[in-house]
């Protein structure tokens, strides 16, 4: 078991904002905001909401959404066949052929 909190608490710091999405079955699911510009308050909520334990191996995916960050780089979900983790994406370079 996964543990959902815990997997963002590593980079709790340098989260922008944030949407996940908890979907517990076919039929019901939760999404979870952090807002720019948050505070503590929001920042406790959100991760008070997130502690819950999920099944990440193959299966079922239960966890969808996008957290961004605030270097300009941003995580999204990964997934295969139910097998799921945390992708670290970051804005490639710019071609010089395009400066």
């Amino acid at each position: 078991m996964t543990n959902t909190k815990e997997e963002i608490m590593d980079i709790v710091d340098d989260i922008q904002c944030a949407l996940i999405t908890y979907q517990r079955n076919y039929d019901s699911s939760d999404t979870f905001i952090l807002k720019e510009g948050y505070n503590q308050f929001d920042l406790d909520i959100f991760l008070k909401n997130l502690d819950f334990e999920y099944d990440a191996g193959f299966g079922h995916q239960y966890i969808y959404g996008t957290i961004w960050l605030k270097d300009g780089t941003w995580m999204d979900r990964g997934e295969y066949d139910g097998s799921e983790w945390w992708n670290l994406q970051s804005r490639p370079e710019v071609p010089e052929i395009l400066k």
